[in-house]
């Protein structure tokens, strides 16, 4: 008889101990910032950065690179003022899509890579820079190269301090050496033609649904809400070309420049309607 108390105590603890053992709150879910890109002729990722508010600059994706380098003229440009070893201190920092990383140090300096490039004209586009390791390293970035944007993904990391990375600086010498090296190569391919313009804003998000690409947000005076495109409308062609996914969208947008205006049809309920966007500009 001694026993069946203690039994029925015994099971009544087990019945109870789920409820002691709460699940863990679930994760927030990280924010996520699609940054636009574009392939230069040469297929090198370029991202269109402001620093300091001015810009926009054309920045490489360069997982090779230490740091952030950007030159001296757009640094100046930026107002950025580098200190006996080079590095500076940005107070902003955007990428284009939003993501903002706020005081970033900046290599101020002419890399021989960029220098070259530009010199020979080898990407199509004139370069400012590039973002390396010590920004890179802070976020996850997804790329798909079907799609015209980059997802940045914040990271609980953080890199070394840029200031680390001086010690391994190349000398001047060397420097200077690989400098002439890529003046005395663009000398043969003449005087390069930047004829690649910013690409233009159109102001909206779309999203495939139900089989088409149907917008879902319009940026207030931006130059789709100027032109009458609402959230729900479809889009049916841009340029009379037809838009059947989001990838046809995408490379109908890719070398719009600033001040083109698109025809862009519409479908609105039951009816069809063309609409003009004067693309603005983005950053």
């Amino acid at each position: 008889m001694t026993r069946r108390p203690a039994a029925a105590v015994l099971l009544c603890g087990l019945l109870a101990a789920p409820l002691w053992a709460a699940a863990p709150p679930a994760a927030k879910p990280a924010k996520r910032y699609d940054v636009p890109y574009r392939l230069t002729d040469t297929k090198h990722v370029m991202v269109r950065v402001k620093v300091n508010g001015k810009g926009p600059f054309n920045m490489i994706l360069d997982t090779g690179a230490p740091a952030v380098f950007l030159s001296k003229a757009a640094s100046k440009k930026a107002g950025l003022e580098a200190d006996d070893k080079g590095w500076a201190k940005a107070d902003s920092f955007e990428l284009e899509g939003g993501l903002k990383v706020p005081d970033t140090k900046v290599r101020v300096e002419d890399p021989f890579q960029l220098q070259g490039m530009n010199r020979m004209g080898l990407m199509g586009v004139e370069l400012h820079g590039m973002i390396g390791y010590t920004l890179l390293a802070k976020y996850r970035v997804e790329y798909d190269f079907t799609a015209d944007k980059l997802g940045f993904e914040p990271l609980d990391f953080t890199p070394p301090g840029a200031e680390q990375l001086d010690k391994g600086k190349v000398d001047d010498a060397e420097f200077n050496s690989m400098v002439m090296l890529t003046k005395m190569m663009s000398a043969f391919f003449g005087k390069p033609n930047y004829e690649t313009v910013p690409r233009g804003f159109v102001g909206l998000e779309f999203e495939e649904k139900g089989g088409a690409v149907v917008v879902r947000k319009v940026f207030p005076g931006s130059p789709a809400d100027k032109a009458g495109i609402k959230p729900g409308d479809q889009i049916e062609s841009v340029k009379n070309v037809t838009v059947d996914d989001a990838r046809d969208l995408a490379r109908a947008l890719a070398k719009a420049g600033v001040g083109q205006k698109l025809k862009v049809k519409v479908k609105r309920g039951d009816a069809s309607e063309e609409l003009t966007v004067e693309l603005g500009r983005g950053l």
